[in-house]
């Protein structure tokens, strides 16, 4: 049996909770139990979470775990001297170390990640990078994998992330059975990125929604704003105006960033070559979707997709 230690930081999030329930589904998916899931902390008893209440956890003591996972937590690392030589005891005798989202700001002060790949929540990279100048922080990806160590971008990551070790340990049938089971539209790898295009593009107004549904079903097309002004039922004027209103980007620009988040699915789910992928997603060529994929993820095409390739191989 392999034991999963998930070490409750003060001010736990909820989500590291629901994380650790994709161990439990694989379980049953499984027939047997594979996983004894441990919550623990530095003296064990009642740990606060950040919705209000506490959970009981246990004290760690002597005991080793396969897998050692860092909970996410709000606020400022409270990770004490004792904490972080258990941390680094116990990931020396673990097969693999892992965190959720802050999770990974005590890895690093543990000093686990030094020169290593790693991922926090997008909100807290810019920081982790600043606090640690010594790691390779991914800024977009929603979990990393570098050798025996994961870290996770939080949220719902960290139930990908959780996927993705379950597939480690037990292979992709079982791993797709448990996000069956937990009714998951579709499993995401580590490559993907953490903030949605498509949610930060939602109009208010009917009129301009239209027009940018129209914009999703004819990414091919030639897309001016006089067609769409004449699809939301708007002058040109009227129109540009109201998208300037609602996202605070031109038409124009909002069709590139919705053509360059359809560009990136097929690059993640598809082994078109780039130059159909500029096609397919609107873009004359593959230079102009280079440079549409450097102004809005920072990164080109190409690592991208091969980012996502070493995670599938990794994983």
């Amino acid at each position: 049996m392999l034991t999963i230690g998930v070490l409750a930081i003060p001010d736990l999030k909820l989500m590291s909770l629901s994380a650790m329930a994709v161990f439990q589904v694989a379980n049953n998916a499984a027939g047997e139990p594979v996983y004894d899931l441990r919550l623990i902390s530095e003296s064990g008893g009642l740990v606060q979470t950040n919705a209000g209440f506490s959970v009981m956890t246990e004290p760690p003591g002597e005991a080793a775990f396969d897998t050692l996972i860092v909970s996410a937590f709000t606020g400022a690392s409270a990770a004490s001297p004792a904490l972080l030589a258990f941390v680094r005891r116990a990931a020396g005798q673990a097969r693999r170390v892992a965190s959720f989202c802050r999770g990974s700001f005590v890895l690093a002060e543990a000093g686990l990640l030094a020169g290593r790949q790693v991922t926090a929540h997008w909100g807290d990279n810019a920081e982790l990078g600043s606090r640690f100048p010594d790691l390779r922080v991914e800024t977009d990806q929603l979990y990393v994998r570098d050798g025996s160590v994961w870290t996770s971008a939080g949220m719902t990551a960290s139930i990908d992330m959780a996927l993705a070790l379950v597939e480690d340990d037990l292979g992709p049938t079982v791993a797709r059975d448990v996000a069956r089971r937990m009714l998951l539209e579709r499993r995401r790898f580590g490559g993907q990125q953490q903030a949605s295009t498509l949610l930060d593009l939602q109009p208010k107004s009917d009129r301009i929604q239209r027009a940018f549904e129209f914009v999703r079903a004819n990414l091919r097309e030639t897309l001016s704003v006089a067609r769409l002004a004449d699809v939301a039922r708007l002058s040109p004027r009227q129109f540009s105006r109201a998208v300037q209103a609602e996202f605070g980007l031109s038409p124009a620009k909002v069709i590139e960033r919705l053509r360059a988040d359809a560009a990136r699915v097929l690059l993640l789910r598809s082994r078109h070559s780039l130059d159909i992928v500029a096609a397919e997603s609107g873009f004359t060529d593959r230079e102009r979707m280079r440079r549409a994929f450097m102004r809005i993820y920072g990164r080109t095409p190409q690592e991208i997709r091969h980012g996502a390739l070493r995670d599938r191989r990794a994983a």
